[in-house]
């Protein structure tokens, strides 16, 4: 009996490793997430199970006191389980906790790390999370806490010079930006990049005073990764021609 946890990357069904397409061919269940591109679901074995236990604010399927268990009656059911999860099983994917129930239900457990849209996403969008002489650090917050509030780590992360990635945090957008707006940051370059990695990727910028203006004209919600530094306002953000340009009176894009 065995779990195998595998990072799905940022979207792009490219953005794969060989070592977790390697645990697709050969697990008997696949459990996958809702943001994990159905096309890596090919790499599978024609008789494998195929379980979908994707959770989504406001539609879940499957809730993670459900998903625990699950992952030990199949694989003890069937023999090995892939539990096949976007971006990093690590980064904010209660990898650990899957981990730590299959082994305390006695399942041998293997760990196939995956590419994180923290930085992915901002990369594929032409936004670097460190540049010399502009941003030497990054920090990678969730936009909300278990219980529904904003992460402490945000207050701290707002007073910093460094690059803030915030995941999960689409829904917070407007009480993040009045933070940062709170520490005399109005005018800081701020990204979000819906679909990042795929070829619906849509990215709009501004600024901290801005973006939610701008965010909501064009139509842009989940799933997205908020960028707030120096490094959304540098050039080449706009390299793919794919940010949108939105007119809003009295602000120019970061650009």
């Amino acid at each position: 009996m065995k779990l195998t946890l595998v990072g799905a990357g940022p979207g792009d069904p490219e953005l794969i490793t060989l070592k977790a397409v390697r645990a697709l061919q050969e697990a008997d269940v696949v459990m996958y997430d809702a943001l994990v591109a159905p096309e890596l679901l090919d790499y599978c074995r024609p008789d494998a199970l195929q379980v979908y236990v994707g959770k989504r604010k406001g539609a879940y399927s499957c809730m993670q006191e459900d998903i625990n268990p699950l992952i030990v009656h199949y694989a003890r059911q069937y023999g090995h389980v892939v539990r096949l999860k976007g971006g990093d099983p690590f980064v904010f994917g209660r990898g650990y906790e899957e981990a730590q129930f299959a082994r305390q239900h006695g399942l041998e457990v293997a760990l196939v790390p995956g590419i994180s849209s923290s930085y992915a996403v901002p990369s594929s969008a032409g936004v670097p999370l460190t540049s010399r002489g502009v941003s030497e650090s990054f920090w990678v917050v969730t936009g909300t806490t278990k219980d529904g509030q904003l992460s402490r780590d945000l207050h701290l992360a707002a007073q910093s010079s460094a690059t803030v990635v915030v995941l999960m945090g689409m829904h917070q957008l407007s009480k993040i930006t009045d933070l940062f707006a709170s520490v005399g940051k109005s005018d800081l370059p701020v990204a979000i990049i819906q679909n990042g990695t795929t070829a619906d990727e849509r990215v709009v910028l501004g600024r901290v005073s801005t973006i939610c203006e701008r965010v909501e004209a064009a139509g842009v919600g989940n799933p997205a990764v908020i960028v707030l530094g120096e490094v959304a306002g540098l050039p080449l953000a706009d390299w793919q021609n794919r940010i949108e340009t939105l007119s809003v009176s009295g602000d120019q894009a970061a650009s």
